[in-house]
């Protein structure tokens, strides 16, 4: 009898090919990997399937759809976390930083939203100390720049709770995503049901808001972020002199540039680009913006993120190995990229001695059929 378990006759993506071989998992490591398809006594037999680190996500709003399922309704959280968590092991992902907005707009007379993000922490956090989820979950404060309460918010927050990226957001109508302020209208009247006059009053207030408060707000993020030790990261970057100035600020990811030039500018400045898998596996932005698979075409996609849908991302990874020829390369953008982005030097790669976060799938005419996920070696999915 023997407390390893062998993975024999997989497909295993390493970091540079993909060869079929045996890979032996002890005491939630990869212990040991070989060559060959044979398969030795007491090992599992894989079939030929894919074995591939299991997924990095660094940008997810999976968990918010899961607390707020509809309009006006606020879902138990410990429900909607447990929800969220069985969700991401069933598509692969092993590890996710969960995006939690700070910065609240508790004033004006149309969407008001209040502060949940020290609660919202709090409850990841007790119940991943607990042992009550399947994967690895790290906490990414979402900042929200055009908001009220974002500096009193983030003093709720210490080194002790270990943030993993604090990101740089700013959805002031007119600029980075929505520079089409058609294309706002649009969102933001079909979410929340305005009105025209509605809508133009909201506006306003937000322009206002930003007009007051951006500059003070930007400055106290790049603070909150070096005194909690995460990674910062800029989003929606549309112009190289936006680029720049996240540069200079310490920025070494960016989620989702809007444009080209943004994604070249921050090629040049050694900025990470994280894009958006469905952006790529639709074939084009939902907002109107740069496509995905022209960045991947370009060499300046560097990142995929599963953004607003969990499935998306190992079928994007795969559809990005088809684009380049090279299954490894497209693996690494939801593998290896982003664990070493934000310091986790101990998963993302099959090699000896990392964390045994594996994936096990087949691909049914292009489309990747997951068919079990491990965390630290317990099969989770």
């Amino acid at each position: 009898m023997t407390d390893d378990t062998i993975l024999a006759n997989a497909r295993l993506v390493l970091n540079d090919e993909v060869i079929l071989g045996s890979l032996c998992i002890k005491d939630g490591v990869i212990s040991d990997i070989a060559s060959g398809g044979a398969v030795s006594p007491g090992a599992r037999d894989m079939q030929g399937d894919f074995v591939a680190p299991g997924l990095v996500e660094l940008h997810t709003d999976n968990l918010e759809r899961h607390l707020a399922p509809r309009p006006k309704v606020d879902w138990p959280h410990r429900a909607a976390i447990l929800a969220h968590d069985r969700e991401l092991a069933g598509t692969g992902i092993t590890t996710v930083f969960d995006a939690i907005r700070v910065g609240s707009i508790v004033s004006g007379a149309s969407k008001r939203y209040g502060r949940y993000a020290r609660k919202m922490a709090d409850e990841i956090l007790e119940m991943r100390d607990g042992g009550r989820l399947r994967v690895s979950h790290h906490i990414h404060l979402r900042a929200e720049i055009c908001s009220e309460t974002l500096v009193d918010e983030f003093t709720e927050f210490s080194a002790d709770d270990r943030i993993g990226i604090v990101s740089m957001m700013d959805h002031t109508p007119g600029q980075r995503q929505f520079s089409d302020l058609a294309k706002f209208e649009t969102y933001v009247r079909g979410k929340h049901a305005f009105g025209e006059q509605e809508f133009r009053e909201y506006v306003d207030f937000l322009y206002d808001l930003q007009g007051r408060v951006g500059p003070s707000h930007e400055a106290a993020i790049v603070k909150a972020a070096k005194r909690l030790g995460a990674t910062l990261a800029s989003h929606d970057d549309t112009t190289a002199d936006q680029v720049a100035t996240s540069k200079a600020y310490g920025v070494t990811l960016a989620e989702f540039p809007t444009t080209r030039a943004a994604a070249e500018a921050c090629h040049a400045h050694g900025i990470a680009t994280i894009m958006g898998a469905p952006n790529l596996i639709r074939g084009a932005s939902h907002s109107g913006n740069v496509a995905a698979r022209d960045l991947a075409r370009l060499d300046r996609l560097d990142i995929l993120s599963s953004d607003y849908v969990p499935s998306a991302l190992l079928m994007a990874a795969v559809q990005l190995g088809d684009l380049w020829g090279d299954l490894p390369r497209g693996m690494a953008t939801v593998t290896a990229r982003p664990a070493r982005a934000v310091g986790l030097s101990d998963r993302g790669s099959l090699r000896l001695g990392q964390r045994a976060d594996l994936i096990r799938f087949a691909v049914l005419d292009g489309t990747p059929v997951l068919q079990e996920t491990w965390g630290a070696g317990k099969r989770v999915f």
